[in-house]
């Protein structure tokens, strides 16, 4: 039994819009048409595909015909850009992305080789530690990620380190963390001075502190989910964090002392012959080797 391709593709738009009316508008159907799309895929391979909820998400199944209907699509966009043939559907590449590298150096080339191409960019913005993730159930075909090692089905490329070091307000290190005590004054004074964690997942702060001897359960703890935000929000003194030479860059912050703490990335994307995912790697690497530490 073959996956007809258009069928595979049709579930691909439905989870990608979260719901079968929203798939019907972007495939220029009707809504009854994708349900018959998804009812006769899913007795093609006699299993659920789809878990009806809102918004609509793939089963783990599903995800395997996802991951098919995404490699179809940019096979297909790599063919009628090769032959020269106009699409008014321009190809459309999910990539997964940490915050801090889209906020400082990874935008750039990801717009170059877009605009050199024509093909649209489906950004899932992720941490870093995560990312992979979504390269391994099908919802991106590339990926920013700390994981080394190949998402089965996908190569990987090392592209750097971003190095971070903790850093705070001029006026926060004064009302929270005087040096007047000395280390041990200080480590007192770190458990109870507020921190700025970009969300749940954010572990830089607490790898910090644990490196300090600190308690990380200790201090009150904000959360500011936007990278350019989060600089600001420290800044401002709301509390100390975590941040990378390029968002530190033109704003007055002190350090706090070390350690510096360092992620290396790497570039996953699937192993597929396809020009726009190669000219995309090869413009991510350009731009790493130059901004990140190697």
């Amino acid at each position: 039994m073959k996956i007809p391709a258009e069928l595979a593709i049709t579930l691909a738009v439905v989870v990608r819009e979260g719901s079968l009316e929203a798939a019907a508008r972007a495939l220029h159907v009707t809504q009854s048409a994708v349900s018959q799309r998804l009812a006769t895929l899913e007795r093609l391979t006699g299993q659920v595909l789809l878990v009806r909820a809102r918004p609509v998400r793939a089963t783990s199944a599903g995800d395997v015909v996802i991951r098919y209907a995404r490699q179809v699509e940019q096979l297909d966009a790599d063919a009628a850009s090769a032959l020269g043939l106009s699409d008014s559907d321009a190809a459309r590449l999910p990539i997964a992305v940490n915050a801090d590298s889209l906020a400082t150096w990874l935008l750039a080339p990801l717009a170059r080789v877009s605009r050199s191409r024509g093909f649209l960019l489906d950004l899932h913005r992720e941490d870093e530690s995560h990312t992979a993730a979504l390269l391994a159930d099908g919802t991106v075909v590339a990926a920013v990620t700390t994981r080394a090692t190949p998402v089965p089905g996908c190569t990987v490329t090392t592209l750097g380190r971003m190095t971070y070091r903790a850093v705070a307000s001029p006026a926060f290190a004064e009302r929270w963390l005087s040096r007047d005590a000395g280390p041990a004054g200080l480590a007192t004074a770190l458990a109870h001075a507020p921190i700025v964690d970009f969300d749940a997942r954010d572990t830089l702060q607490t790898r910090w502190l644990e490196s300090r001897g600190v308690d990380p359960a200790a201090p009150p703890r904000h959360r500011v989910p936007s990278s350019a935000e989060f600089a600001s929000a420290i800044a401002l003194g709301l509390g100390w964090g975590m941040l990378p030479a390029a968002q530190r860059r033109g704003l007055d912050l002190v350090a706090l002392g070390e350690p510096e703490l360092a992620v290396t990335l790497h570039w996953q994307q699937w192993r597929l012959h396809s020009d726009h995912l190669d000219a995309l790697a090869s413009e991510v690497a350009a731009a790493a080797s130059t901004a990140l530490d190697q």
